[in-house]
């Protein structure tokens, strides 16, 4: 499921939701994950974002109780990290991953949009 928003009929961002995710830590557990949340620049700071996961979270409780994601490490992730952690996501333990794995201490990785922890959210 993708969620648009628009401003005066410009696309202003999107999110979409799988109601299963495909990889990482929740996929066996066939949980709905959220995947790129993307607020374009020139409307960000205008609360988008945050109506943007209001929207996937409330059609998430459709059909399960737990919601979860996987974010960026870079610094362009900053934002998002905060939000997520403001709207009550919490780390889901499974420590870092990189392109799907998840990487074993001191393993080498890329810093690039691969490289991801997993929260979850009880809704």
């Amino acid at each position: 499921m993708v969620f648009v928003a628009e401003v005066d009929h410009q696309l202003a961002g999107y999110v979409t939701l799988w109601p299963k995710a495909k990889q990482g830590p929740f996929a066996s557990l066939q949980l709905p994950e959220v995947v790129d949340l993307n607020v374009l620049e020139k409307f960000r700071k205008q609360g988008i974002g945050q109506k943007l996961m209001d929207e996937v979270e409330k059609q998430a409780k459709r059909f399960s109780s737990t919601i979860t994601l996987g974010v960026g490490l870079h610094l362009g992730y900053g934002n998002a990290q905060k939000m997520y952690i403001q709207r009550g996501y919490q780390f889901d333990g499974t420590g870092v991953w990189y392109q799907g794995k998840q990487l074993e201490p001191y393993e080498v990785c890329r810093n690039d949009d691969d490289l991801l922890l997993y929260l979850i959210k009880h809704l």
